[in-house]
């Protein structure tokens, strides 16, 4: 497979021979509007506004981030399902609203295959599973045999979907018996946590990290193949003995359905460009990130429809519905 450096310079040496680069070399010709599917300072926000600025300055026109969190990301993505198909306005959303809302909710105000045009994979981030400093475990499976003895007597901690989705693996796949604990947000739930009022959480690295850092809690297993950059201490899921707990969660670009193939490309091959920068690099790694693993078009597409196949087994199987 071409590396994606090589990708984005075929690209450009074949914009010669492609008509449709001509088509797409004027855009865009107006400012161009981001709508996100999380709140201000969330972590893709925060990305996607990195990104923004640096696409500002190469296409030389505005971009306005316009946050619209809320009722799981049903705002943001219907007011792009719904705009015009122009390329000028954009959702940047998780894997909240186009892999687990599908199984949530019985029906949905978009279609996350049918109503968009997968542009760019932006990120992924696995979750680690943290287990209270208060409980006598020190590994994984430890922790499971120590569970099963003591069935329905422990909790879970979830200020998110993603996280009480990600926890709901655990339990499944390690056949226990524990609670769910509703926060309103994870940060919420940490000092349950950190104080033993509840035994575990799985938390997205980039939340789970100060924690894993200052050794408040134990960082039993991340849910990735291999072991994570930004937290190299921490053993995948399988070197703690359980193969298959992996689970990412991720964000990417969107544009409306029916947006040029021409626009949608330009839009992709420019993105993929800044978060390439040097300087935009920087940025995205002290935010703890990690590797980006960047996936274009048709690639995000099978990725986002293989992604509601997976999320959707995690929740029928919790029997996970939003009212």
């Amino acid at each position: 497979m071409l590396s994606r450096r090589a990708w984005l310079t075929g690209a450009a040496v074949g914009a010669v021979a492609m008509p449709w680069v001509a088509q797409a070399q004027g855009f865009p010709r107006d400012r161009v509007t981001i709508i996100t599917s999380l709140p201000a300072g969330s972590s893709v926000d925060v990305t996607t506004r990195i990104v923004a600025e640096k696409l500002s300055q190469m296409w030389r026109q505005p971009i306005v981030v316009d946050n619209r969190g809320g009722a799981n990301g049903l705002i943001a993505c219907e007011l792009v399902a719904r705009a015009r198909p122009d390329g000028l306005t954009l959702l940047a959303t998780s894997a909240m609203t186009h892999a687990a809302n599908p199984a949530l909710y019985d029906k949905l105000p978009y279609d996350p295959v049918n109503d968009f045009v997968p542009v760019l994979r932006v990120g992924m981030s696995p979750f680690i599973l943290m287990s209270s400093k208060a409980l006598p475990p020190t590994s994984l499976l430890e922790l499971v045999a120590f569970l099963k003895k003591e069935p329905g007597r422990h909790h879970f901690g979830a200020g998110s979907l993603p996280s009480r989705i990600a926890s709901e693996m655990f339990r499944q796949q390690a056949g226990v018996d524990i609670v769910h604990v509703g926060y309103k947000g994870n940060q919420q739930a940490f000092p349950d946590l950190t104080e033993g009022r509840i035994s575990l959480m799985t938390v997205d690295v980039v939340g789970a990290k100060p924690l894993v850092d200052r050794d408040a809690v134990r960082a039993l297993a991340v849910t990735y193949a291999t072991r994570y950059p930004t937290v190299p201490s921490v053993p995948t899921s399988a070197e703690a003995g359980m193969a298959g707990f992996e689970l990412t969660t991720w964000s990417g670009l969107y544009a409306p359905r029916a947006t040029p193939t021409e626009i949608v490309e330009r839009i992709a091959r420019d993105a993929a460009a800044a978060i390439d920068a040097p300087d935009v690099r920087a940025r995205l790694d002290a935010l703890g990130g990690g590797p980006r693993e960047l996936a274009l078009t048709d690639a995000f597409g099978r990725f986002t429809r293989s992604e509601i196949d997976r999320w959707g087994k995690i929740i029928r199987s919790a029997g996970l519905k939003v009212e």
